[in-house]
């Protein structure tokens, strides 16, 4: 028996010798000490006896063994050859007791080089053994940038002792912990390690099942994607034939993790075309029935006011097209059983308010395919929810160059709340409306996400600041207006000069109308990326609002660029820009719309730094943790 066992592994050996061959490849094993001198080896880590992942042990430390094998590690010696009767013997021992002892082999980029026991390799892989024991010594290469995900690695593994996922870029083991429930810096126990284990092996076969190795990416990169849309506690418990159904719902949502550029930005609305049934049925089709799904209260939230006002206003604009539902604080009673309520209320197109609400939209929109959902956030690449927000780092600019003109030698305060996409934008924005009317301007920047809003205007106060551009609308809990855009703050009280307005009712009514239109249908179909929609002034979806107390010149001004941002022809962010330090930002004459919205540096003329986790309030911590940029996440505390 077991000279059959060596002579199809013969012929697996031989297959591989000529395929590589063809190709023009080395049909032999990589050799360690060919790109690894042998003093560097010497100085290597002992990791003791580990179990490897049987596919991650590639090569031979020498070149000793190099010609008895093909690359694939099968035998390439006659069958009557003294090695193939050794590599019987232990094909044998294998199937009557199974291989003890362990190899001995140099870890190098988590790859494995045997230096002792390539015939035992042979042997456990020929039967597809997962993984074998081995004595391993790391070589721990220079530290580049190139091999970031590496080390990432390494100090992934000196917590968990885990090395069979890997991912294709760097961030992946935080995001990995992140979704497990996992502290960066915690060590995990031998079950927590034997758990996710047992997960990965499932999963990995069930991956392969559904044809992942067809995609440009790697398990540990689908493995996250998954975990996303069902959290861990979904997938534990689950053989592959289970997880391979799971897979194949949310196939899309992994293969957009291979694009190089998973998010398609829609910066204006598209052409609206009418569906089959409007053109044959045109007043007769039925209404849309949308739902409004929002994480707080009318009553006590102003975004949640704002959109509950847009969601009035587009019911009535397309009055007998669309019946729009609205369902409020259902974070308190359970998103995901809100948004199934409310698709078993014959709901077919959902709207989400927050970002918070996004995992459970995620998972909702995975489920029913046939529901059109649509999440209010930036930059989040999901396949099976489009996105929407609002350039109002337009109207910043615009306020930018009012607070310019009105400040003199004076500096001007700008009171941030969330550091999420889009957000630095906006203070970008105003710092370079700024400068363009007046280049001595100063901007100093605080963060009401640090101690409240109060205690962040105090700070700029007492900086020198009275002329504050404060946040686009009133906060949680609070109805005073006066502290909205754009004031001068003097001894005797709080002057509005100009107040930025998110126009929600003309988003949702066009965003409406595209379902109704089928536009929205056939742009998610055109596309393999994730749809952001980010519209802005020439949409009508944002808009500016002056004081008849700002002199009349700043009016005209202010009038001016609008129409001129609007139309296109002023651009906040043309022409070279440069950062608090003074580096050139990589530009080739306009930002892109990916790279206005991923923006994490701060210009130059702005005094101040995006602040990092450990500062941020409960509730900005829970929105960063969805959608906030890398400097204020938390796998960048301190």
């Amino acid at each position: 028996m077991s000279e059959l066992y060596y002579r199809e592994a013969l012929k697996r050996g031989q297959k591989e010798t000529r395929t590589r061959v063809s190709r023009g490849q080395s049909p032999c094993l990589p050799v360690l000490d060919d790109f690894i001198p042998a003093a560097k080896a010497l100085g290597g880590v002992d990791l003791g006896v580990v179990q490897v992942p049987s596919a991650f042990v590639v090569g031979t430390k020498s070149r000793a063994r190099e010609n008895a094998f093909a690359a694939n590690f099968m035998p390439v010696m006659d069958v009557k050859s003294e090695f193939a009767v050794k590599w019987q013997r232990l094909c044998q021992a294998h199937l009557t007791e199974g291989i003890q002892e362990p190899i001995k082999a140099y870890e190098y980029l988590n790859r494995f080089y045997v230096e002792e026991g390539n015939k035992r390799v042979s042997v456990l892989k020929f039967f597809d053994a997962p993984q074998i024991a081995a004595r391993v010594i790391r070589i721990l290469p220079e530290r580049t940038p190139e091999n970031a995900g590496y080390f990432e690695f390494v100090d992934f593994y000196a917590r968990s002792r885990i090395n069979e996922i890997e991912f294709s870029r760097p961030g992946g083991y935080a995001a990995l912990q992140k979704l497990l429930g996992k502290d960066q810096e915690a060590v995990w126990t031998e079950e927590e390690s034997r758990r996710l284990r047992t997960v990965w092996y499932y999963f990995r076969t069930a991956f392969d099942r559904c044809g992942g190795g067809k995609l440009s990416l790697l398990p540990g990169d689908a493995l996250l994607a998954c975990l996303e849309i069902y959290g861990y506690g979904a997938l534990q418990d689950k053989g592959a034939e289970a997880l391979q159904q799971l897979l194949k719902k949310a196939w899309e949502e992994i293969a957009l993790r291979q694009e190089p550029e998973p998010v398609e930005v829609h910066m204006t609305p598209p052409e609206e075309k009418p569906s089959l049934i409007q053109k044959v049925l045109p007043t007769g089709a039925k209404p849309i029935r949308a739902a409004f799904l929002h994480d707080g209260s009318p009553d006590s939230a102003a975004w949640t006011r704002g959109h509950e006002q847009g969601r009035i206003y587009a019911q009535q604009a397309l009055q007998g097209q669309v019946e729009a539902t609205a369902w409020f604080d259902v974070l308190s009673a359970g998103a995901e059983q809100a948004i199934e309520s409310a698709i078993a209320a014959g709901n077919t197109v959902i709207f989400t308010t927050s970002p918070r609400l996004l995992p459970a939209s995620l998972r909702a929109a995975v489920e029913h395919p046939e529901v059109t959902f649509f999440n209010c956030s930036l930059n989040t690449n999901h396949r099976y929810i489009r996105t929407y927000y609002a350039r109002m780092y337009e109207v910043k600019f615009i306020i930018g160059a009012i607070a310019g003109a009105m400040a003199g030698d004076d500096p001007v305060g700008y009171l941030a709340d969330y550091p999420i996409f889009g957000q630095v934008a906006g203070v970008n924005a105003f710092a370079l409306g700024a400068q363009m009317v007046n280049p001595r301007a100063k901007v100093l920047l605080e963060w009401s996400s640090v101690g409240g809003n109060e205690a962040a205007e105090q700070r700029l106060l007492s900086r020198g600041a009275r002329l504050i551009s404060a946040q686009d609308m009133t906060r949680w809990g609070m109805d005073d207006r006066e502290s909205l855009g754009l004031s001068l703050i003097t001894e005797s009280g709080r002057v509005n000069l100009a107040t930025p307005l998110w126009q929600w009712g003309t988003y949702y009514e066009r965003l409406l109308r595209l379902v109704r239109s089928s536009t929205a249908r056939q742009e998610y179909a055109g596309t393999s990326r994730a749809l952001n929609y980010y519209w802005g002034l020439s949409a009508g979806v944002v808009d500016l609002r002056c004081a008849e107390t700002l002199p009349p010149p700043v009016i005209r001004l202010a009038e001016t660029l609008k129409g001129a941002v609007a139309s296109g022809l002023c651009r906040p962010f043309a022409g070279a820009l440069y950062d608090q330090q003074g580096k050139a930002l990589e530009s080739d004459g306009d930002l892109t719309p990916e790279q206005i919205i991923r923006m994490e540096e701060l210009v130059e003329n702005i005094t101040g730094a995006i602040p990092v986790y450990d500062e941020l309030t409960d509730l900005a911590k829970a929105t960063v943790d969805l959608v906030g940029v890398g400097k204020a996440s938390r796998d960048r505390r301190g």
